[in-house]
């Protein structure tokens, strides 16, 4: 269909729903903002959007905020008994996951021949591409396959061989496979983390989702939401599902069932990656993003709160906010800070559009950015360029409040998506 005539589509379909749009505050409930500065307005016109919905009872906006479907990426919106399937976002569960191991090991690294080794270790233990898999190799055995949520509706036990070829897999977009250096921020630090003080560690970091199974289902149920609920024409993405409802309940079980499936890929393929090197890890962490989850706020109402490219930081929770390719990541402890509803970013955020990033940073300035650092990209698009991301460091200024840094991971080997893939994140 062309792009005309799916604006003539789309156009009839809003004129269509007339006196049925649910109406909205005319004035949005106040949402605190973390590092404005560095938000396109834009982003905080679809922050300003969504609270304005009868069902939402309070949001925050996180400094890595760009703009996305329904609400920016960034944004955490917390519902009252009800789930909106865009403010979730379109790859369910997306998650990072480390593994840390001994500093002996960062020979894998430096050593000339062990690093090829570890080379052809990331590439062969997942998969990399738009629809990607391991197509023609035995599947990959993990309790979730067993899961009795994969028969919940015909179309989601359809989704269920698909899930299973990909499950280890890493998809495209801004999903990676990393390799390199750990280093505590303190001996307290170390402590907290279970390894070594005083010590750098090698260390795998990967990010992806709930690949092709997710992204179905995130589709179905939004279309749904937008018939159950429909909305004024521009506000349309925000639409959600009554948790009282057969289909609120069923998302519900499909999202958490998304949420299980991406954990076990990234389980997969850390614990391939270690069997293929013959490394035991000393720690594992891992967080997600692109979910939502029931809570109790700090006025003791329960919501559901969402965070769409945002990550829990609750009191003492350890998580991981990434860098792009040769910038810097973090593990980070939580604050539990109440005005962000226990939330900080889930990464740096976009600086310029896919298309942009394509059109204006010179490959030869992405790339001697990169070996300055000491960085070799093994394989990655223009669009995924560090010089497209805002500077982790600042978006971690910003948000003092909301997490301390514990450890700061330095990528030495990066493996993406190659050119050409269409982003799935």
């Amino acid at each position: 269909m062309g792009k005309k005539k799916r604006k003539e589509r789309i156009a009839a379909r809003d004129a269509s729903l007339g006196a049925n749009a649910i109406p909205v505050l005319d004035v949005p409930r106040t949402a605190p903002v973390w590092g404005r500065d560095l938000i396109d307005p834009a982003a905080i016109t679809q922050m300003e959007n969504a609270m304005r919905l009868p069902v939402t009872i309070a949001g925050a906006l996180m400094p890595d905020a760009h703009v996305g479907y329904g609400i920016p990426i960034g944004g955490v919106v917390a519902l009252d008994n009800a789930v909106a399937p865009y403010m979730v976002g379109v790859d369910i569960a997306c998650r990072m996951h480390m593994s840390i191991f001994p500093s002996e090991h960062l020979d894998l690294i430096d050593n000339p021949s062990r690093r090829d080794q570890l080379k052809r270790a990331m590439r062969e233990e997942t998969r990399f591409g738009i629809g990607s898999g391991f197509e023609g190799r035995a599947r990959r055995e993990h309790a979730v396959m067993d899961d009795t949520d994969w028969s919940l509706t015909k179309a989601i036990a359809h989704l269920k061989d698909k899930a299973w070829t990909q499950l280890g897999s890493s998809g495209s977009g801004n999903h990676f496979l990393d390799a390199g250096v750990l280093i505590p921020e303190s001996d307290e630090a170390a402590r907290i983390l279970g390894i070594e003080p005083g010590r750098e560690h090698f260390a795998f970091m990967s990010h992806s989702g709930s690949r092709g199974a997710g992204a179905q289902i995130a589709g179905y149920y939004s279309r749904l939401a937008q018939q159950i609920t429909p909305l004024p024409a521009a506000l349309r993405h925000l639409a959600w599902l009554p948790l009282d409802s057969d289909s609120g309940q069923e998302y519900w079980r499909a999202m958490n069932l998304m949420g299980r499936y991406a954990q076990a890929n990234h389980e997969s393929l850390h614990h391939h990656l270690r069997k293929h090197l013959k490394l035991r890890a000393m720690a594992e962490f891992d967080n997600h993003h692109n979910f939502a989850w029931k809570e109790t706020l700090a006025d003791g109402t329960v919501a559901y709160v969402h965070r769409k490219g945002a990550t829990p930081a609750g009191a003492d929770v350890i998580g991981i906010v990434p860098g792009s390719q040769g910038h810097d990541s973090f593990i980070v402890r939580g604050k539990g800070n109440a005005l962000s509803l226990n939330s900080a970013s889930h990464g740096a955020g976009r600086m310029m559009s896919r298309g942009e990033a394509k059109r204006t940073i010179p490959k030869g300035d992405r790339d001697s950015w990169l070996r300055e650092r000491g960085v070799e990209l093994m394989d990655a698009g223009m669009d995924e360029a560090p010089q497209a991301y805002k500077d982790i460091r600042r978006v971690l200024h910003e948000q003092q409040d909301l997490v301390e840094i514990l450890a700061t991971f330095k990528p030495r080997l990066v493996l993406m998506a190659p050119a050409g893939e269409r982003a799935e994140d």
